[in-house]
């Protein structure tokens, strides 16, 4: 009778009577093209840490969802403390899902690996220096915004996510704007467990070939050379001939040269809107895994899955090699003097890669009448492709003692407080003779991107003056971690530089003017006192006869060449101090 009512107790509870709990997940119970929904998988993980002492489900901050990000840290000597970890000297793997809630197999990919390693005993000796740390649905807005058509052109699951946000911005564009709640979040897990290695798992769009995963690796070139070395030569190379082995062969991410990817493919320069882009400011190796749109669901589950246990079967194996070579890149962070602002590619430097693809053809459309492209999947071929993987810096800057920053600028400085920038605040009024740049040309996004008007192509002169900032302005002092964070964001030329996402725009706007009648006499009295400046005057009527034409454009040149011109106008706020200084601190 006891046996009997033991083996009733076991069934109601889902739990196999061989001692392991019942942990599938809810796409194992589906058909295979079926993916969890966030609740299922916040519930999922819920049950997990319940059954496991090695498993910790922790809410951050919240989402613009109203709702909390989790985070699921599997650590199997059950220590939950980043800086305990540390000092282990054991590897982080940040793995994040659902970025883009339309591209899933992520969030099921790893409900499955979580479990597998804590219930297989050879995988679970890999995590004796590894600790997983997982996100289990990023966008949870998006997530929660359930339809079948939004990805028109991928092959399934039948229900999923959507791109956009709650507030509709996409999250993979976010990082460094941190405009987003959920960025806002992932900055405080990020900067609080300074992951050794990050996994970012989507799906692709694109060209049709035969390669089920495709993958993005940190931009080497924009890595520190030490772990730029190990990712190019041993890293990357070790993922490949493993998912080879597990028959599924991959190719770098499918950025073409030209229409189709037999023409050659472009390595993808991440900048720090991206999730890989920002975690590279840290000295963090990233990876964006990218499934093909076109194949089956079960199958892009399986491929994400196996990348994962690839990576984690990699870092295990080099957990000490990756510790040594990041703290070596900190290190090097610290001492750096120029730091590259903006990259173009090398196309002097390609490699060619093995790609299984298939044919691109043309045949007249249905729809227009035109010519149309279609890939062929009755014509496979194996061949080799061009690769151009190399990127060189057009822009760099050198690095100064530190950022003065006016307090005004709070949009900013919030942003550095969600990133541990050490900051220092003056104790009284202070003048410090310093560089400012002002900003004398930039392009202007036409329409708006994820909630901006981006700016592009800046162009800065550089003028070493003295400026007056106030009791509670900010003192950034770079010697610090978050240094090659503090240039890409403060150095206008940066590609996402803060002043690109617009924070700084009320500087680009002429706040004084003049009255043509009035300034008239004052500015034929100041050219008398300026000889030099008519002598410019008349050399640029000359050069231009519509400015000799314009009464209003010639005035207008004497003004902005003489004091009653606002110096603020377009002066970039943030001044760069080049020389050790005294400061009231």
């Amino acid at each position: 009778m006891l046996i009997t009512l033991l083996l009733a107790t076991l069934l109601s509870t889902g739990t196999p009577a061989q001692g392991k709990p019942d942990l599938k997940t809810p796409y194992e119970q589906g058909n295979g093209n079926q993916t969890a929904t966030y609740e299922e998988a916040i519930a999922w993980y819920q049950k997990l840490d319940e059954a496991y002492d090695e498993v910790k489900m922790l809410p951050y901050g919240m989402t613009d969802a109203g709702r909390p990000l989790h985070l699921v840290i599997v650590s199997t000597d059950k220590d939950f403390d980043p800086a305990s970890i540390k000092q282990k000297n054991k590897r982080v793997l940040l793995i994040q899902n659902g970025i883009h809630p339309g591209e899933p197999e992520g969030i099921d990919a790893t409900m499955m690996l979580a479990r597998d390693y804590l219930q297989n005993k050879k995988l679970r000796k890999q995590l004796d220096n590894v600790v997983l740390a997982i996100i289990p649905v990023y966008n949870i807005g998006g997530a929660l915004n359930r339809n079948s058509h939004t990805r028109t052109n991928q092959n399934g699951p039948e229900v999923y996510g959507f791109r956009g946000n709650a507030r509709n911005l996409d999250l993979n564009r976010d990082y460094i704007k941190t405009d987003s709640r959920n960025a806002q979040t992932f900055h405080q897990i990020f900067r609080e467990w300074d992951p050794d290695v990050f996994m970012d798992n989507h799906t692709s769009n694109g060209a049709d070939y035969q390669h089920v995963m495709t993958l993005i690796a940190t931009q080497h070139n924009k890595l520190s050379p030490t772990l730029a070395k190990y990712l190019s030569g041993k890293m990357v190379p070790t993922l490949y001939e493993g998912m080879k082995q597990d028959k599924f062969p991959m190719v770098p991410y499918m950025n073409h040269a030209g229409d189709t990817p037999d023409q050659g493919i472009i390595g993808f320069m991440e900048s720090p809107r991206y999730a890989t882009g920002y975690t590279t400011l840290y000295n963090t190796i990233g990876f964006v895994p990218e499934t093909h749109m076109l194949k089956p669901f079960d199958q892009r589950v399986k491929a994400t899955y196996k990348l994962m246990e690839n990576m984690i079967e990699t870092i295990h194996r080099d957990a000490d090699e990756i510790g040594k070579l990041r703290q070596q890149a900190k290190e090097q962070t610290l001492t750096q003097k120029q730091f590259a602002l903006n990259w173009k590619l090398d196309t002097t430097k390609v490699t060619q890669i093995p790609f299984l693809g298939y044919e691109a053809k043309y045949k007249p459309s249905e729809v227009s009448g035109q010519e149309r492209l279609y890939y062929d999947r009755k014509s496979p071929y194996s061949k080799k492709i061009n690769y151009y993987d190399e990127f060189v810096p057009t822009v760099t800057v050198e690095k100064p003692v530190a950022y003065i920053i006016p307090q005004a600028w709070h949009e900013v400085t919030e942003r550095l407080k969600l990133n541990k920038v050490h900051m220092q605040q003056l104790k009284r009024d202070t003048t410090l003779t310093l560089d400012s740049y002002y900003i004398t040309d930039y392009k202007t996004s036409q329409r708006p991107y994820e909630g901006h008007y981006l700016h592009s192509e800046v162009q800065v002169e550089t003028r070493r003056m003295p400026r007056q900032f106030f009791k509670g302005d900010y003192v950034v002092y770079l010697n610090q971690e978050a240094n090659r964070f503090l240039v890409e964001t403060l150095e206008p030329q940066a590609v996402d530089s803060y002043f690109n996402w617009n924070f700084f725009d009320s500087i680009l706007m002429q706040k004084e003017y003049f009255s043509s009648y009035v300034f008239e006499d004052l500015a034929a009295q100041y050219l008398k006192q300026n000889p030099e400046l008519r002598k410019q005057l008349e050399a640029r009527r000359k050069q231009d006869p519509e400015f000799a034409k314009n009464a209003r454009a010639q005035l207008d040149f004497v003004y902005r060449n003489s004091p009653h011109y606002e110096f603020t106008h377009q002066l970039y706020p943030v001044g760069r101090l080049m020389q050790e200084v005294k400061l009231p601190l």
